[in-house]
């Protein structure tokens, strides 16, 4: 398996993979990718402008034609048609700076789109507004069916992705068919808490997943004992993190074992490996709510796993793609051998003959959903299939 390389440069293809893994249709994104081919020969920053015209513009497109549905009563026609529009605005808005012309006006169109989407289409993905420290943690929660209390999964974001972009992954979906509920988070540094909130990475994670347990065990559908924690990308370091100081998870695990990502830094400074989005560095200070490459750096120190690991106590899953280009498969090796306390730890590495070999799957996403969702249904005890 492989990206779908449309582009000269890892970082456009990246995104046009995560599109397509998110549910964008084959024909919009060449549709949209055909006329920027030049563009992207400039780079993967340069030419990120004609890259949001494109991608904004089918965005407004669908936003009409589902107008156009809903007028005749197709509400579910509206719906799909607004799902994808809010993709392809989410993935335009992505690619650009911080304080790009247009970027807070598409982020909002595509948030508006989202929620109508749900609206329209009924969707099991109810908006929630969980109270931190400071502001609050959006996040989308996505019911498991039938009645009494259910087990539940946190999924965090990575570095560069937000809560809708979770729930397109369509982990939450596999989980509620194996009787599993799932929060998606946009905790600090990432979606909403960054954009409209400014609030930056917090690297002790625990803080801000304890406050999504808290409100988790105030929830009537929800087993307190049966919670777990997982994470995407840069998740790779939260969840385990939150994991191991927040002793009321139940179990956890990460897609993509980003276990020292200020190493990672280091290695990026070198040219070593790719980034996963353009204007990366003005992207990770903006996040980290840094002013200069000094302070992200210090302000990144505590984005290291070595030392906090051995404090799982819980079964904890690692996977990892064997050829990620982002992040080195060692890290997934010394996830797994540091949870020497986890008294049931796994390690599934995604090959060619299965595919999700890149960077969380970006090639294919469905053996890494299909792996996470069965380990909670096992650890968690929800439903995994079996007579």
């Amino acid at each position: 398996m492989a990206l779908l390389e449309l582009f000269p440069n890892y970082i456009w293809n990246l995104s046009v993979a995560i599109a397509m893994e998110s549910g964008g249709q084959i024909g919009e994104i060449v549709d949209m990718c055909q006329p920027i081919r030049d563009a992207a020969a400039s780079g993967a920053d340069a030419g990120t402008p004609a890259f949001m015209k494109q991608w904004a513009a089918m965005g407004e497109k669908l936003i009409e034609l589902a107008a156009e549905d809903e007028a005749r009563g197709h509400a579910i026609s509206a719906s799909n048609k607004l799902e994808r529009a809010s993709l392809y605005l989410i993935t335009a808005e992505r690619m650009q700076g911080h304080g790009a012309p247009g970027r807070e006006a598409t982020y909002s169109k595509a948030r508006d789109s989202f929620d109508r989407s749900t609206a329209l289409g009924q969707i099991n993905r109810d908006r929630v507004e969980i109270a931190l420290a400071e502001g609050t943690m959006p996040a989308l929660y996505t019911r498991a069916p039938g009645e009494g209390r259910k087990p539940v999964v946190v999924y965090c974001n990575g570095l560069d992705s937000c809560k809708e972009l979770l729930y397109w992954s369509r982990l939450p979906e596999a989980l509620a068919r194996r009787g599993i509920s799932t929060l998606c988070v946009d905790q600090p540094g990432s979606g909403e808490a960054l954009r409209l909130q400014g609030l930056p990475v917090d690297p002790h994670s625990e803080r801000w997943a304890a406050r999504a347990v808290d409100w988790l065990e105030s929830q009537p559908d929800v087993d307190p004992a049966r919670i777990g924690m997982t994470g995407i990308s840069l998740g790779g370091h939260f969840a385990p993190r939150a994991v191991a100081y927040e002793p009321r998870f139940a179990s956890g695990a990460v897609w993509g074992a980003n276990h020292n990502w200020r190493e990672v830094q280091n290695k990026r400074m070198m040219r070593e490996g790719e980034n996963p989005v353009p204007h990366y560095w003005a992207h990770v200070m903006w996040a980290f709510g840094a002013k200069d490459m000094d302070e992200f750096l210090v302000k990144s120190e505590a984005m290291n796993l070595n030392g906090h690991v051995d404090r799982i106590r819980v079964p904890f899953l690692v996977t990892h793609g064997a050829e990620d280009r982002q992040i080195s498969l060692s890290y997934a090796d010394d996830l797994y051998d540091q949870l020497v306390n986890s008294p049931r730890r796994e390690k599934v590495i995604f090959t060619a003959r299965e595919g999700g070999v890149e960077h969380v799957g970006a090639d294919n996403m469905a053996y890494g959903r299909d792996c996470i969702a069965d380990w909670f249904a096992e650890t968690l005890g929800g439903n995994t299939g079996s007579t």
